[in-house]
């Protein structure tokens, strides 16, 4: 993960040794060459995913020339991601990014004991149904709750493990086209992270988000935000809140938006896009190939 960029890339590898000296730890060593069971942790994946991105990033900058300022509308980004879009707009450091994603990921994964919760994609099943099959298969001290309306027909459900379970179940029986657990460490963006969003309350009031220069549309409105109070805000009830993905790429396709550029590990939400806005253009860059194409496409 990132070993080609930081191989061809001056830009890239200043990323990765700014985020293994924020960290203390050789986080890149394990980007790169594993193993994947350490890597998979979402202390480690967490702060990774973001070094990559932002690696991708700063190579396009320093080596196209490419000022994000002038070129985009609007950033976004699904979940932790978010903090990537925060960190490309300037809102926080690439250290500061590093930071507050690596306590994300350890407060996420304490706030839940191991074994108790679990997540579940629904493909084939609109926010409404899914929402309705949360409400049924939730009871009294086991909840379910929708994490990701990733758009497509694709909702992702989050919670207690027997809750979820139910609802994989009353899914298949409403006529949903499948219904899988996710081996996942822990069940995120549902009620069941609210000691991970206090953590990350306590850790903003010390490192708050600076002004973005470009408008971020949130996770958990779906709608344009800049100022910095309402982003930390906002940053809190998304470790608790649904990721609303389907609603925010329509918000964006609402505001003009016509292109959209995916930068990073992966053409996941590049994906989820084209089945959200088909005719919009979408780009993924996470490979010195795929920066050199969309270098050419810009």
């Amino acid at each position: 993960m990132g070993r080609d960029l930081a191989a061809a890339f001056g830009a890239a590898r200043d990323v990765f040794d700014e985020v293994d000296d924020t960290l203390g730890q050789k986080l890149s060593k394990l980007m790169f060459e594993g193993p994947a069971e350490e890597l998979i942790r979402t202390e480690n994946t967490q702060p990774a995913l973001m070094a990559h991105s932002m690696a991708v990033l700063r190579v396009l900058e320093r080596e196209g020339g490419v000022k994000l300022v002038e070129r985009a509308a609007l950033v976004a980004g699904h979940s932790l991601g978010e903090y990537t879009a925060l960190c490309a707009a300037g809102s926080f450091s690439v250290g500061e990014a590093a930071s507050l994603l690596r306590l994300r990921g350890q407060a996420m994964q304490k706030a839940v004991p191991a074994g108790l919760g679990a997540m579940a994609a629904l493909l084939g099943a609109e926010m409404e149904l899914a929402l309705a099959i949360c409400a049924d298969a939730s009871q009294e001290g086991s909840l379910v709750e929708a994490a990701n309306d990733n758009g497509g027909g694709q909702v992702v459900i989050s919670g207690h493990k027997e809750a979820v379970e139910r609802a994989i179940e009353l899914a298949k029986q409403r006529g949903v086209k499948r219904a899988m657990l996710l081996p996942v460490s822990a069940p995120f963006h549902c009620a069941l992270m609210a000691p991970a969003a206090d953590a990350m309350q306590a850790a903003l009031e010390k490192s708050p988000p600076r002004r973005p220069q470009i408008a971020l549309i949130a996770n958990v409105t779906a709608a344009k935000v800049t100022e910095s109070a309402e982003i930390s805000r906002l940053l809190v009830q998304q470790v608790t809140a649904t990721v609303r993905w389907r609603e925010s790429v329509q918000a964006m396709i609402a505001l003009g938006v016509t292109s959209f550029v995916e930068i990073g590990a992966g053409k996941v939400l590049a994906g989820l896009i084209r089945r959200i806005a088909p005719d919009a253009a979408t780009h993924s860059a996470g490979t010195p190939d795929e920066i050199e194409a969309l270098l050419k496409a810009l």
